[in-house]
């Protein structure tokens, strides 16, 4: 069966191995004509997109005009944040940070200063589910800059990696973070959120109150489309197979999304799928039936790292986390044949039906 995505729709949870293939068309709105007279003109969806962080962005915004300049802001703000939190990036100021032995103390910008202490408090409201240092971790089961990997570590080796993780050994006060021990920090699961928030900052700098901000199918929606409608989200299905599936479709507007699965990026051993999402406590990928979860939030930041931490969690936890925190997130849990489907009450109002 083919997947056909409506034109006025995006798919969550896009990875960097599924480009921006299935984003909005372009939709331009004409002038009429109302009883003989010229009507107003219109704001039309202006598009710029390319890409950043590994994967691709796309950004949707209603003006009567377009604005290079404004393009050229948008081009540049991910260039800084790239720069700021990047591990790709040798020189940029995460990975200087990086390199610096346990007990430095240095300076940070005030962008990354902000995106570490969010990591901070998500990762003690969490209690470590989502945890920024486990950078270590993710790089020894091959997922990070460092490479791939087709065998699993030795139980030797995760156990000596994790006297390197915890968040609770990175001091951040008054614009100065301080090692207690050899971290290295990993922000891959709240950067791009926040490059979603920096380019939301840039367009409302510019009196810009309708658009659709993408990168990576981490997303955040503010005002109404022309038509007077939400915007439209495609939850992707985690069901493997040769074409992309849609599991749901929700309506939003003023609102982060983010989408963590376990399904797309992964390696096998002796029939065993270790996943990419790493549980910063005992150092091995999620094993457990939670296959993907979606959160909404203020700000994509936040949604990006919660969503990360329930994928740590598993779906009872999980859960029960997001009730307990009033946040909005919807799971598709693995079952015996195919999947299932859990919401907590304040999801169920984006729900298109």
């Amino acid at each position: 069966m083919t997947l056909v995505v409506k034109q006025d729709m995006f798919v969550a949870g896009q990875t960097s191995r599924w480009p921006a293939a299935l984003l909005l068309a372009p939709l331009f709105l004409f002038l009429s004509l109302l009883s003989g007279c010229q009507s107003d003109p219109e704001p039309r969806i202006l598009i710029h997109q390319g890409a950043t962080m590994g994967t691709s962005f796309t950004v949707k915004w209603l003006a009567m005009d377009d604005n290079p300049q404004l393009r050229q802001q948008i081009d540049q703000a991910l260039v800084d944040v790239n720069q700021s939190m990047s591990t790709y990036i040798n020189d940029s100021e995460l990975s200087r940070i990086n390199q610096l032995p346990a007990g430095s103390e240095v300076a940070v910008s005030d962008e990354l200063g902000f995106v570490l202490s969010v990591a901070d408090r998500i990762s003690r409201e969490t209690r470590g589910a989502f945890d920024a240092t486990v950078g270590p971790l993710v790089n020894l089961w091959g997922f990070g800059p460092d490479g791939r990997v087709i065998h699993a570590p030795a139980a030797e080796q995760i156990a000596e990696i994790r006297t390197r993780v915890g968040f609770q050994y990175l001091d951040l006060s008054q614009g100065f973070l301080r090692k207690q021990r050899d971290s290295y920090i990993d922000l891959s699961a709240i950067a791009k959120g926040y490059g979603v928030d920096k380019l939301a900052m840039v367009l409302e700098q510019q009196g810009i109150d309708r658009y659709l901000v993408e990168i990576g199918g981490e997303l955040r929606a503010k005002g109404i489309k022309p038509d007077g409608q939400n915007w439209k989200i495609a939850i992707e299905s985690p069901m493997v197979g040769p074409e992309r599936k849609v599991q749901r479709i929700i309506a939003v507007k003023d609102v982060g999304v983010a989408t963590s699965g376990d399904y797309r990026n992964y390696f096998e051993e002796n029939g065993i799928r270790f996943s990419h999402t790493i549980d910063p406590v005992d150092g091995k990928p999620i094993r457990h039936k939670l296959a993907s979860v979606t959160v909404l939030m203020p700000t994509c930041a936040e949604a990006d790292a919660y969503a990360t931490a329930m994928m740590v969690m598993g779906p009872e936890r999980a859960e029960a986390f997001a009730i307990e925190q009033g946040i909005s997130a919807f799971f598709i849990v693995k079952a015996d044949q195919g999947f299932t489907e859990r919401m907590t009450p304040g999801f169920k109002q984006f729900l298109v039906q």
